[in-house]
């Protein structure tokens, strides 16, 4: 096998561990998308609400609490959707790298 063919190869398994982050993060966003989801509900049916502040529960608006909620909801989507953005490009440079080292190793055998 050439040294090209090595690197590429090398190149390739570094995508699959960046690609294998990416959807730790995805996860990790998606978790907390649903916590945030989760919390605006129970804001409609309890009264009083408290926010954590530190280590403080300090007594809160409801409406203010799903501003926040809400402007935060909005940035783990956004963060979400930039994600698999990543993840589909990854996936499509990780297929040509792998076609291409596979018509390498094809043709030296």
């Amino acid at each position: 096998m050439d040294k090209d063919t090595q690197e590429k190869i090398t190149k390739l398994q570094m995508m699959e561990q960046n690609l294998q982050n990416l959807l730790a993060q995805r996860q990790q966003f998606t978790t907390q998308l649903a916590e945030i989801e989760g919390a605006v509900k129970e804001l409609d049916t309890k009264e009083p609400v408290y926010k954590l502040v530190g280590n403080i529960l300090v007594k809160s608006e409801p409406s203010r609490l799903k501003e926040e909620l809400s402007q935060k909801k909005e940035l783990v989507e956004l963060r979400i959707k930039s994600l698999e953005k990543q993840e589909n490009q990854m996936r499509e440079r990780s297929s040509q790298l792998k076609e291409e080292v596979m018509k390498t190793i094809s043709k030296e055998q």
